[in-house]
């Protein structure tokens, strides 16, 4: 009974909340930032734009959306006046401030705040190659670890290969009752082992499918080569020094590269306050040598440019990794935080936009808004000016082109013992079926039986 009273106050609540939303505007105050809130011609658009939409959609209100006065978020100041958005929330001049608003204690005291909307922490971003870990074993580093896997098993194919057409060509192995077999399988790894090289390792092959199979083995061990030592040597004369920078610990841990940050920002003030070692290393570091920036694109421009890393609030750096494609973000992040909407002090706006973003987050709309503002231009430009190892997409036509030519090679074998096979049923006037198979019996071990088979045939004429 208890239980449907509260039911019946929450929607009566709720519906009297409509009504007094329905007969006045909100006012909205924002700041620009991307992609949170940008121009578009006389109209605002981004991810704020976006989800006050949807929760004006989901609570039926009417609204106007202003830009903050002095394009500031909150603070106190020396008189202790708010300003920003928050004092124009607190001053009643805006009824909802809808921004990257940090969740504060401070800011608790004199704004009411809804549940956060975004979660977000304290992390750094570099340059891709100043991320990459430097490789005990370099001489491998051209080429991924898939990529060697791939180049392997196109090694023991070819093999196969060679020795499966030495066997069942009739020009390479005419016959196998009396001749010795050239390419065996030891010697057909023995072959491919030398081309790879660029020596010979005769004996070569003399059938037409053989050595169409060595011609697409060679072509592909050249190319294979090339683009080797290419890479090799693009890495030799990186300019950068490689090192392993994954979490703060590293960067503090290293003198390879300086670091920053926003100048009297809340990110140099928590490493300013920590009593984390680490981060007051980290901290100590940036006042030695004066590292901090004026504003993140400072920040963003010196990391591109190599041998910096950029620390501020991750979604901030995710943005600018999914704009500079030559950027990384570290995956560690400290000091999690949340952005929050703020309403004044006892305003029944905040339980029901609490609600709301409840209700967007659970149906996946808050996942979609944050795909649509943060993708990334990256994935088509790709990463021209980096010396990455290679990996088999990257060669994947060399591939092809490998596997292409040893099924022509086996079919064209195949083709050669048919035409043989044709010719000695029409001597012998048999089946070529059965001269096909006892032929593919001799040349594979079944000498016992094809033997005794000719012997029987013999007998009968």
């Amino acid at each position: 009974m208890t239980g449907c009273v509260a039911l019946v106050f929450c929607v009566v609540a709720l519906t009297a909340w409509r009504v007094t939303a329905d007969a006045k505007e909100l006012s909205i105050t924002t700041i620009k930032q991307e992609p949170y809130t940008m121009s578009r011609g006389s109209e605002l658009e981004g991810y704020c734009i976006d989800l006050i939409s949807e929760l004006s959609r989901e609570l039926g209100f009417q609204y106007k959306v202003n830009l903050v006065k002095d394009n500031r978020y909150g603070a106190v100041d020396s008189s202790g006046t708010w300003t920003g958005m928050i004092g124009e929330v607190i001053r009643g001049e805006a009824d909802l401030a809808v921004a990257p608003l940090t969740v504060t204690a401070v800011r608790e005291m004199f704004v009411d705040m809804s549940t956060p909307f975004m979660q977000t922490g304290i992390s750094f971003i570099l340059r891709r190659d100043s991320a990459s870990e430097e490789s005990g074993f370099s001489l491998l580093s051209p080429f991924s670890t898939d990529m060697w896997v791939g180049i392997l098993i196109a090694f023991l194919l070819t093999g196969l290969c060679i020795f499966l057409v030495g066997r069942i060509s009739p020009t390479e192995w005419a016959e196998p009752d009396t001749e010795e077999h050239s390419f065996t399988l030891l010697h057909s790894f023995w072959y491919i082992t030398g081309a790879l090289t660029l020596q010979g390792a005769g004996p070569h092959p003399k059938a037409l499918s053989g050595r169409l199979v060595s011609a697409i083995w060679w072509l592909f061990a050249v190319l294979l080569l090339a683009c080797y030592f290419g890479n090799f040597n693009s890495m030799l004369h990186s300019d950068n020094k490689r090192v392993s920078i994954k979490t703060f610990e590293d960067l503090a841990n290293q003198d390879v590269i300086d670091y920053g940050t926003v100048e009297a920002g809340s990110t140099m003030s928590l490493f300013k306050n920590s009593k984390n070692p680490v981060y007051r290393r980290i901290y100590q570091n940036m006042e030695r040598k004066k590292s901090y920036v004026s504003s993140m694109e400072e920040g963003f421009r010196l990391a591109e440019e190599g041998n910096f890393a950029f620390i501020g609030e991750a979604v901030s750096l995710d943005l600018a990794v999914a704009r500079h494609c030559q950027l990384i973000r570290s995956e560690e992040a400290i000091a999690m935080r949340a952005y929050s909407i703020a309403a004044p002090l006892g305003s029944p706006l905040v339980k029901n936009l609490t609600l709301a973003i409840l209700k967007l987050s659970e149906s996946g709309e808050l996942t979609y808004l944050r795909q649509k503002w943060w993708a990334s231009s990256c994935l088509a430009a790709g990463n021209a000016h980096t010396s990455e190892a290679l990996r088999p997409h990257d060669l994947r036509g060399l591939f092809l082109l490998l596997g292409l030519g040893l099924g022509i090679g086996l079919l064209l074998a195949l083709l050669e013992l048919v035409s043989r096979a044709r010719n000695q049923a029409k001597d012998g006037k048999k089946s070529c079926c059965s001269v096909f198979t006892s032929e593919l019996n001799r040349r594979f071990g079944s000498k016992g039986e094809s033997g005794e088979q000719e012997d029987s045939d013999k007998g009968k004429a």
